[in-house]
């Protein structure tokens, strides 16, 4: 972008960008992360994404791509811990950062923290280096607690999100939804808040034949609904789960549900429990966590991919899905009122009720199999949101930041 070559720190201090996706705290923050630093190491630029280390293997840097890596820290027990027990060893995750860059003699144009764990680090980065910090929070603590499913944020990040966005020097949020949220909760300045939406990697996400993903993963020919996503109370699995006997008593429909980890066992086992009751169980497949380089097979297998959920900051699995030409029926979170299209790319339910869900999912059903034809018009519709497109958005919206040279604040 204009011959210019940023130097950027990135931050993902609790979650790591190349873990398990659907784990407990690794889902569409980390693959933004990880897509966006490789492309923006592609553009020219040099980014350095800090996260903890998670396991005492975990090697130092690794490389995600031409002019991108990824650096593990030390802050707390090298062992997966609760993201909040994270926030106790922030100072020492900070200081970790401090002496690898000057060991290695570093220099950043800005900080670019998400999460709110991540920043509060930029905070101190920002007064230490005197550069500009940008931040991306992917979910707000204050909507979570205000939606009231699911356990609620605590108080203390409620405080930390309102501090950064007070003092940080941009807001990137993915959604317009979510700057209205901003300004809502915590009074952020409309000028200071960016939208710039979530990609998805093209490349990846590409339609598969339907009867050779279905024969790649040992599927039947039935009909096929699925489910990617943490297996959290915020993302509605129990809705769909509800939604299933409304769709008939054939045998012939099947749900397959990706995610979860041994985090979530206890969700799960709530989800079998469920399940169970409602005379289902034999028609829903756990299938647990599924490498990304998967997901594609199991996107073009389904005949529909739901998204339940009830708070998405974006709404990324909807993304991947309609980049493997699969329809959507979705809840109206995130941004997928703006990205599915009604009847062509498939639904967004206002209510995300089990009545609701089925109702568009039948109609979607009732349809003849895609052939390639119709997979690629559906494809053709989130074309725009390759992340060449993205990561050039990101940049447009940094540069600014750095041209005004705003000090840090005191």
């Amino acid at each position: 972008m204009n011959g210019r070559h940023l130097r950027i720190a990135m931050l993902s201090a609790h979650s790591c960008p190349v873990g398990a996706l659907g784990a407990r705290d690794t889902g569409g923050m980390s693959v933004y992360i990880r897509e966006l630093a490789r492309e923006l190491g592609r553009r020219g630029h040099t980014v350095d994404v800090y996260t903890r280390v998670h396991d005492p293997n975990d090697p130092l840097v690794i490389d995600l791509g031409e002019g991108a890596r990824l650096i593990h820290l030390l802050a707390g027990e090298q062992e997966k811990i609760h993201k909040l027990a994270v926030y106790s060893y922030l100072p020492d995750f900070a200081c970790h950062l401090e002496n690898f860059r000057k060991n290695n003699d570093l220099h950043y144009d800005l900080v670019f923290s998400h999460y709110w764990l991540s920043g509060w680090v930029g905070r101190y980065l920002q007064l230490w280096w005197q550069v500009p910090h940008v931040i991306m929070f992917h979910t707000l603590g204050a909507v979570k607690n205000a939606i009231g499913i699911g356990e609620d944020a605590p108080e203390l990040r409620i405080v930390t999100e309102r501090d950064s966005v007070q003092n940080c020097q941009r807001v990137i949020v993915a959604t317009e939804r979510e700057k209205a949220e901003l300004i809502r909760y915590y009074g952020a300045s409309p000028d200071r808040v960016s939208v710039v939406p979530c990609g998805v990697n093209l490349e990846t996400f590409r339609p598969v034949d339907r009867e050779a993903a279905r024969q790649k993963l040992g599927l039947s020919d039935d009909k096929i609904l699925l489910f990617v996503g943490r297996i959290d109370p915020l993302k509605g699995a129990d809705r769909l789960l509800r939604a299933l006997p409304r769709l008939g008593n054939t045998s012939s429909l099947k749900l397959v549900i990706i995610g979860g980890d041994e985090y979530s066992r206890n969700e799960v086992e709530k989800l079998r429990k469920l399940a169970a009751g409602l005379g289902i169980a034999d028609r829903v497949t756990f299938q647990g966590i599924v490498k990304q380089d998967r997901l594609p097979y199991f996107y073009s297998a389904a005949d529909v991919c739901v998204v339940p959920s009830y708070y998405e900051s974006f709404g990324l699995v909807a993304l991947e899905s309609l980049a493997c030409g699969t329809p959507v029926v979705a809840s109206d979170v995130g941004d997928l009122r703006n990205i599915i299209r009604p009847g062509e790319t498939g639904y967004v339910v206002s209510e995300n009720t089990p009545a609701a869900l089925a109702d568009r999912i039948a109609r979607l059903l009732s349809r003849p199999p895609r052939d390639t034809d119709a997979a690629l018009a559906i494809r053709e519709s989130v074309k725009s949101f390759g992340w060449a497109s993205i990561a050039g958005a990101v940049i447009r919206e940094l540069l600014p930041v750095l041209d005004a040279r705003m000090p840090a604040v005191a």
